[in-house]
């Protein structure tokens, strides 16, 4: 009589090997889980700016979304907040260059009625002017003599702009107005050196020169 043999109930190898690493992965979920932030999962939603056919918008709707999302109102320190209206900007072409002409024979007959020191500059240019246009000296240098008496009077000019501008703020004594003022008188200083410079470097020898001729 033959005996019947029972199947062994002792697992494979593989489904072995498969039941562990499924007990690894459940452990590690659980680690992963419990380290876990509370609001990790969180996220902004997301607006196409495009059809996007996974979460049904298309570009018309998406826009419309985007307009209605409310926004920040722009301080008046933000770079990108729009310039209050100004009625004198309105003007373009011919009209425009007719107010600019305007406006500057007005900041001309400021200077010349307010500014002392612009009068004196003047008075110089008045003399160093027709002498550059007279001496015989190459063109380069005869523009260079008188550009750097053109360029005192620029100098002087917006000196006189900034100090407008900081005595319209306030006309009390503050160091920063003080040193806006001085950094400008600075600027009209380095300009008349550099005037006289030029002046001594190009007309120096030429009267040097008719010196030794009349001596």
């Amino acid at each position: 009589m033959m005996r019947r043999t029972q199947p062994s109930m002792r697992p494979s190898p593989s489904t072995a090997r498969r039941a562990s690493n499924g007990a690894l992965r459940a452990v590690d979920a659980e680690r992963d889980g419990a380290n876990a932030e509370p609001f990790g999962d969180v996220s902004e939603p997301v607006i196409p700016d495009r059809a996007d056919p996974e979460h049904g918008l298309n570009g018309r709707h998406a826009k419309r979304v985007a307009s209605d999302t409310p926004h920040e109102p722009l301080s008046p320190d933000d770079p990108l907040a729009p310039l209050p209206f100004n009625p004198y900007k309105g003007n373009r072409g011919l009209t425009r260059a007719w107010h600019a002409m305007k406006n500057s024979l007005a900041g001309f007959r400021v200077a010349i009625r307010e500014e002392s020191a612009f009068r004196q500059e003047l008075t110089l240019a008045a003399i160093l002017v027709p002498c550059a246009l007279l001496v015989p000296v190459e063109p380069v240098a005869r523009v260079l003599l008188l550009g750097s008496v053109l360029l005192v009077l620029i100098v002087e000019l917006l000196n006189s702009s900034v100090e407008a501008a900081i005595d319209r703020i306030s006309l009390e004594r503050h160091e920063l107005s003080r040193r806006a003022k001085d950094l400008g008188s600075a600027a009209v200083m380095v300009t008349l050196g550099m005037c006289v410079m030029t002046w001594l470097l190009i007309v120096g020898p030429l009267v040097v020169h008719w010196i030794d001729a009349w001596g």
